[in-house]
């Protein structure tokens, strides 16, 4: 069975650094992981790579809309490469957990994130796996809107790197070994 890997986030340079495109960079990753380079989806809507990650075949996505216009590009895919919700991966920022933490779950809620709640429209269902990237809250009164599209802190940076390779490699053992296991081994 083929799995979907979405990494969310907003395209463009604009967006590239910010705290909302944590799943874009995690799929970066995943693509050199590949030994891979992103390519325009014949729907236009998404850019991926095909392949082997782990040992099993994948299809890794980022869509070229934003963040809350995400549903429409991973349905699309979803079909065209006949794979089901309980076989997609989608790579998020959360606000609800701290800054270089990690939660792996399938289904629930969307929590107020816009990309989320647009894929549980889009595919009918929110049956679907999540690896939960933590930012944190903003400090004080700031906006939330705000928050997520701002660069990390230059404190931040430092861990940043290492950070996004723990968010793939707790998507290739969601790919291997399951949801129990990786969250017996990620979610802290």
């Amino acid at each position: 069975m083929t799995w979907l890997v979405v990494g969310l986030g907003n395209p463009g340079p604009t967006y590239a650094a910010t705290r909302h495109n944590i799943g874009y960079m995690v799929a970066d990753v995943l693509a050199a992981r590949m030994g891979a380079s992103f390519k325009k989806h014949k729907s236009g809507r998404a850019d991926v790579v095909e392949g082997r990650l782990a040992g099993e075949r994948v299809v890794l996505g980022r869509a070229r809309s934003y963040m809350n216009e995400s549903g429409g590009p991973v349905s699309t895919l979803a079909k065209f490469y006949g794979i089901d919700a309980d076989h997609v991966i989608a790579i998020h920022d959360e606000l609800d957990i701290d800054f270089g933490m990690l939660r792996v779950k399938r289904g629930g809620g969307d929590n107020g994130h816009n990309g989320l709640k647009s894929i549980r429209q889009s595919l009918d269902t929110g049956d679907f796996y999540r690896v939960r990237v933590g930012i944190g809250r903003p400090p004080g009164r700031q906006d939330v809107h705000d928050f997520v599209l701002k660069p990390y802190s230059s404190t931040e940076r430092k861990d940043l790197p290492t950070y996004v390779e723990e968010a793939a490699d707790a998507v290739e053992s969601l790919i291997t070994v399951g949801l129990e296991q990786t969250q017996s081994a990620f979610n802290r």
